[in-house]
């Protein structure tokens, strides 16, 4: 390795690493802003919550490196080209391209990252952080009782508080209470004091001048008896075991989940989806044809047999009328029968093959995210050379209009391909055809030293226009 190519890959790696971490928290912090209302009131260790960002953090991993390899390649040739350093290696004879190529294997490199990790770490994360995600999710909160709302998270109960005082001292006490199938029995106080016992077990109530109302019976018909009791004074604990967060094991949910899978088991998949998809031959003789009794009569030379000579009068006209309405009513019912199983079973099949695309989207997502920082390396290198402005500023501007004309365009290719518009292989790749050409540009660009992006070789045509047209 020369010198030369020491210099550029020092130059990448600083801007390149800071980048992605910046990055990365921004993905994570902008999943925990939508994600941030389940999180809130649930008692959770500070051990869980980055252990769930450290799940997170390795998911969001493939799509933080492009972003990261185009704002990184963007600011060190435009360091480059500001301090003149890109100037002086082309004055000396070497070309543009002999300068980016050990960047080059720098970001194959970061591709074999990125597809690790899409294909061997986040089938493993995805399941761990989507299983914690849903014990969050699912984890009763913390009592949080407003004033003036039914409060209804606890199973079999709702209370309204109409005033809190301290957050202990409570007015104008509701709670209802199921009992079985009979009507929902009720407590009706003035006020109380509201609080956990010292174990954190309990949630008490002690209430004080209220009503307690109470249905007796089976509920199945039966008598019943109405009871309604008053109170000076009345103590009624809830049970908070209910209401920890708990943990559950990896495997018991999202096992099956196309997202947390390898590309080895998305094949094996896909490759029984297909062995299914032919059996529907099959499917259409067993559930269809065999409502018909002229299938088992049809010959397998049917289609061979030469046109008859001209038919006789049909047979129809040959019956009576009673008969022939009592054959139309039969023919109209069996072709019933015959296009409701032909639905379901193009309902059946319509489900298999878009349930199939989503398997196939994903493996081809693996790959194409991670070849994305070599597309996308293509376009801020050359880009970088071009503008020739260090710093973050217009670096971070490009980045964002590139970055986004990728993720738009990647998604509306797998939006189609979800859809069956569209092959899955075209919509997947559709980023990729579309941004490639645009770096090959751009680097022929740069390496003829074009003036796309400067502005005073805009201005030096603007006032040759003027002059000419003052001339005319």
């Amino acid at each position: 390795m020369k010198k030369l190519d020491k210099l550029i890959i020092k130059a990448f790696l600083g801007p390149f690493a800071a980048t992605f971490f910046i990055t990365l928290v921004v993905l994570v912090l902008q999943f925990f802003w939508l994600w941030i209302d389940d999180f809130v009131g649930k008692g959770l260790s500070v051990g869980v919550i980055l252990e769930f960002i450290l799940y997170q953090g390795a998911t969001l991993v493939p799509l933080a490196l492009p972003l990261a390899v185009l704002l990184s390649s963007l600011m060190t040739f435009g360091n480059l080209g500001e301090t003149y350093e890109l100037v002086a290696v082309k004055s000396s004879g070497i070309s543009l391209l002999r300068f980016m190529r050990p960047l080059f294997f720098v970001v194959l490199v970061i591709c074999g990252i990125a597809f690790y990790f899409g294909n061997s770490v986040i089938p493993i994360t995805q399941l761990k952080s989507r299983t914690l995600l849903s014990d969050i999710v699912w984890a009763k909160p913390a009592f949080d009782i407003k004033e003036g709302v039914f409060y209804d998270k606890i199973g079999g109960l709702a209370i309204k508080i109409g005033k809190k005082e301290n957050d202990s001292i409570i007015r104008d006490i509701i709670i209802y209470e199921q009992a079985g199938n009979v009507q929902d029995n009720f407590i009706v106080a003035t006020d109380g004091i509201m609080r956990v016992s010292p174990d954190k077990r309990f949630l008490e109530f002690n209430l004080k001048n209220g009503w307690r109302y109470q249905e007796r019976g089976t509920g199945m018909g039966g008598a019943s008896e109405f009871v309604r009791l008053g109170f000076k004074e009345y103590k009624k604990s809830l049970d908070l075991v209910g209401f920890q967060f708990t943990r559950s094991k990896a495997d018991s949910n999202n096992a099956g989940n196309f997202r947390v899978m390898s590309m080895p088991q998305l094949a094996r998949v896909i490759d029984s989806m297909k062995r299914g998809n032919d059996t529907i031959g099959r499917r259409v003789t067993r559930d269809v044809f065999v409502q018909s009794s002229f299938a088992t009569l049809v010959d397998s030379n049917w289609s061979r047999v030469p046109p008859a000579d001209p038919a006789p009068a049909p047979l129809l006209t040959l019956i009576n009328d009673s008969v022939r309405n009592m054959l139309n009513q039969r023919v109209v019912s069996r072709i019933g029968m015959l296009r409701s199983s032909a639905d379901a079973l193009y309902t059946s099949t319509e489900d298999q093959a878009k349930e199939m695309r989503r398997y196939e989207i994903e493996w081809h997502r693996k790959i194409s995210l991670s070849l994305a920082c070599l597309v996308l390396f293509m376009i801020g290198a050359p880009l970088g050379s071009i503008i020739r402005k260090g710093g973050l500023g217009n670096s971070l501007l490009s980045s964002i209009v590139f970055f986004m004309l990728f993720y738009f365009i990647a998604n509306t290719g797998e939006k189609f391909a979800k859809e069956g518009e569209w092959s899955v292989f075209a919509g997947m790749w559709l980023a990729t055809f579309v941004l490639t050409p645009i770096g090959l540009f751009l680097t022929w660009k740069a390496i003829h030293d074009s003036q796309l992006f400067n502005r005073e070789y805009y201005s030096r045509l603007f006032r040759k226009f003027r002059r000419k047209k003052k001339s005319l």
